[in-house]
């Protein structure tokens, strides 16, 4: 494949880019990945006896509405980039970047997405019927380590003030960073069909995470050993954690309940996976100074997920694992016919320094 053009180039005539927007059958590869994981999502929903749910419209239609500003906003500023401040140039670009068919195809990616994570969330949910096994990977842990606790060797050295606090943000930034993440490959990836290569990444991310949920159920150290996370200062990490406890007995006692729904899982970690998968496609797309940035915020999260008690230290090596398979599985979706991806360097030619 060769070198992807400079995220703020002007589109041009002779621009590949051209034959995506004409030829789209490569699209289908997503929608099949799409219908096939709604279709597990529909039928494990029927055995749980259990319906999807989407709690006031938290996972599926805010998420949805909240991405055209998004999208809009991105273009815009792209727009002024490009034409160094000319409104009538940042004009001209637009209409000739943004044809009805790009367009639709941007929104089309963003609705792939967005109905593969409900369908993940769900069955994410429905795994608190699974019989827990954070015993195992506690011995796991404990036996890389020596006999040591990950997190407690983590407290020991960082302490509970100022890190405290600096972890906490890097960790509820997660949600901004990945949904941010979509909407700026689709609008500022020149070509489109390489810009569904972060769709389809994404999507193979949720599948696999909730494929590894399901393969060693479990709830994270927080929950299994909360002794060992009672010095931790009161914070919203804290209260989640509770809430979601809460949450799980609720489904299990009444799951028929509307408003029953679980948010906790801990193997493989996502926050890891869905990260690590960001900073891999940074690197597909060549974007060297963004991508050291992101490998800075990658290394906080998997501090922060075991500072925490979130998750175990080999959830966070299943999830780099977990996030170099969806990327690969993610080009062979948009990209069936092609070789496999060399996934920790750009797709061609000199990395950019963006």
């Amino acid at each position: 494949m060769t070198s992807s053009p400079s995220l703020v180039s002007r589109p041009a005539a002779e621009d590949p880019a051209d034959d995506d927007l004409r030829h789209v059958g490569w699209v289908a590869g997503i929608w099949v990945v799409v219908a096939a994981f709604g279709g597990v999502t529909a039928l494990w929903s029927e055995h749980v006896g259990v319906p999807m749910r989407d709690p006031g419209g938290s996972m599926f239609r805010h998420r949805l509405t909240g991405a055209v500003p998004t999208l809009v906003v991105l273009a815009l500023v792209q727009a002024l980039v490009c034409a160094r401040g000319s409104v009538p140039g940042a004009l001209r670009f637009l209409r000739e970047r943004w044809r009805w068919q790009r367009l639709l195809l941007v929104l089309t990616g963003v609705l792939a997405y967005y109905t593969v994570y409900v369908c993940y969330r769900n069955l994410k949910s429905w795994d608190s019927f699974n019989t827990i096994r954070d015993d195992l990977l506690l011995r796991v842990d404990r036996w890389i380590f020596l006999g040591h606790d990950p997190a407690v060797l983590l407290h020991d050295l960082l302490g509970y003030g100022v890190p405290s606090t600096v972890l906490e943000v890097v960790y509820r930034a997660f949600s901004w960073v990945v949904s941010l993440a979509l909407i700026a490959a689709l609008v500022l990836v020149p070509r489109i069909r390489e810009a569904y290569m972060y769709v389809a990444a994404g999507m193979w991310a949720w599948i696999l995470g909730v494929g590894s949920y399901y393969l060693i159920p479990t709830l994270g150290p927080f929950a299994s050993e909360p002794g060992v996370f009672k010095g931790l200062p009161d914070s919203t990490i804290t209260s989640t954690q509770v809430q979601y406890l809460a949450e799980r007995a609720h489904m299990l006692a009444d799951p028929s309940a509307s408003s029953s729904f679980v948010s906790i899982s801990a193997f493989a970690s996502l926050h890891v996976g869905l990260t690590c998968m960001v900073w891999l496609m940074m690197r597909y797309y060549g974007l060297r100074r963004s991508s050291r940035v992101m490998a800075v915020y990658l290394a906080l999260v998997m501090v922060s997920t075991v500072y925490f008690g979130w998750h175990f230290f080999v959830d966070v090596v299943a999830g780099v694992l977990l996030a170099v398979l969806a990327v690969l599985l993610g080009r062979f979706t948009v990209y069936p016919g092609a070789s496999p991806a060399v996934v920790l360097k750009p797709s061609g030619g000199r990395a950019r320094q963006d």
